[in-house]
């Protein structure tokens, strides 16, 4: 199976630009997943909620999952991507898997960053985990990282590869996937962008990069530069991820004791 993720740097407000662009970059791509970063179509650093709403979108009608569905089709692969949905009278930081058969899933982010929280509802979805083939895709975005029950509750519900859209500005995301991947025995695609915003008079937000495929040893089989642009494909083997044993006597999800974990 081919694994990969296309960091950029997008403008903001120019949904439109960024959807062609992505759709320019992977026209070309053989790949079976790939994801796209959080936010991808929008960018991030809204001023206002009224901005916020004014550029979110319903899923599955609205235009940017009705280009990635046509995208998906054109290639035959799957996407994972972050936009922004407007579900009634609520927003969500969200992510959409979509395939050559149309929308396959939506997860609305469980843990808001900073002043999402003045823009976004927390999500309601839970953590899903969606066949896609012969493999288990789950979904979390950027924040969900820093709690470890997100990646560790997508691994009990099968999920063999972790989609990972981001707008990370923290350091910390790219070494912690490593040890994420490590206690689940998952791989994990981890999306971010480049670029920074500084808009409205807010603290300027610089991003990370640092986009990279971690394999369920924790290896890291392919990680971006800080601050370049990069499309990149890994070939990975998603049937190592189910076999949780690390030695003959301890099987990481088996040996588990949730009975003494509670508070």
């Amino acid at each position: 199976m081919k694994v990969g993720y296309f960091q950029f740097d997008p403008r903001f407000g120019e949904v439109k630009r960024n959807l062609d662009y992505v759709s320019e970059r992977l026209a070309a791509v053989e790949c079976d997943l790939l994801v796209l970063p959080e936010l991808f179509n929008t960018g991030y650093q809204f001023v206002s909620a009224d901005e916020a709403r004014a550029l979110a979108e319903s899923v599955p009608s609205g235009p940017t999952t009705a280009r990635l569905k046509q995208l998906a089709a054109d290639r035959r692969m799957h996407l994972v991507a972050g936009l922004a949905e407007r579900a009634g009278d609520r927003l969500y930081n969200s992510a959409v898997l979509v395939g050559p058969g149309g929308l396959v899933g939506v997860y609305r982010k469980t843990h808001l960053f900073f002043e999402e929280t003045l823009f976004f509802a927390p999500g309601d979805t839970g953590f899903p985990v969606f066949d896609v083939g012969p493999v288990r895709v789950g979904l979390m975005v950027c924040f969900d990282w820093f709690y470890p029950e997100s990646a560790r509750t997508l691994a009990l519900k099968g999920a063999d590869v972790i989609a990972h859209p981001s707008n990370l500005v923290l350091p910390h995301c790219p070494d912690s996937m490593v040890t994420r991947c490590l206690e689940n025995h998952v791989f994990a695609v981890t999306c971010n962008r480049t670029g920074s915003e500084e808009r409205g008079g807010k603290k300027k937000l610089t991003y990370i990069g640092n986009s990279e495929v971690v394999s369920p040893k924790g290896e890291i089989l392919r990680r971006a530069k800080p601050d370049r642009e990069e499309l990149a494909i890994v070939e990975i083997d998603p049937l190592e991820a189910r076999d949780k044993k690390i030695n003959p006597y301890n099987d990481l999800l088996a040996a588990r004791r949730p009975d003494l974990y509670s508070t």
